[in-house]
């Protein structure tokens, strides 16, 4: 088992990474490999929309997205992690996202997902909700904790004393690691589930 997480913050040591690190530990506990990687101070543009990678298979910006897609494919689990910023995930991570979706065209479905939010107070069910559409649009399985996955902490090493914050981060990364393995284990008798040809219907006349 493999879990790739990418931690949105542009602060390698803040309140994020403690809320990641917090996972990284049950996730080495339990087995799962993880690898994590910090995107938020990357010079990283959004989707232009010019469909170059239905023709090449990537991006047509070669950069981390394009170093990241395989790692993405390889993985079983997909960890984002982000700072809420005006009740929504940093841009940089969003951007990333959105190409690194858009662009890899191998199949997705069951990889399991997770977001991971961090703020001062408000702005974290928003932020989350955000970030786990790009898991639900791609027929991948959202893992669950005892609480919305966020945790608190404005300075530096604050997230470290919200307690409940950091039970709920060690609380998914065993539902997660539980969900992976069922999941690796239905594939190996019953296989992925029946796909359908996509019906797509735009509503312009």
């Amino acid at each position: 088992m493999k879990v790739l997480i990418i931690n949105g913050s542009p602060r390698a040591n803040g309140n994020t990474s403690i809320a990641l690190k917090e996972m990284v530990k049950v996730f080495e506990a339990e087995g799962v490999e993880t690898e994590v990687l910090q995107i938020g101070t990357k010079d990283i543009r959004s989707c232009i929309a010019c469909n170059k990678c239905a023709e090449t298979g990537a991006c047509v910006f070669n950069d981390l997205v394009n170093e990241t897609a395989p790692k993405f494919e390889a993985c079983d689990g997909l960890v984002v992690a982000s700072p809420v910023y005006y009740a929504s995930a940093n841009a940089t991570l969003v951007a990333f996202l959105t190409r690194l979706f858009y662009s890899t065209h191998f199949d997705k479905t069951m990889k399991v997902g997770a977001s991971v939010v961090c703020a001062r107070r408000g702005g974290l069910s928003s932020t989350f909700d955000e970030l786990n559409k790009f898991f639900t649009i791609s027929g991948m399985p959202v893992a669950s904790s005892q609480y919305w996955n966020s945790i608190h902490g404005r300075e530096a090493g604050e997230a470290s004393q919200d307690a409940e914050g950091l039970q709920t981060m060690r609380t998914l990364a065993r539902n997660m690691t539980f969900l992976m393995k069922s999941i690796a284990l239905g594939k190996e008798a019953y296989g992925l589930p029946e796909k359908e040809p996509f019906a797509r219907t735009n509503f312009i006349r």
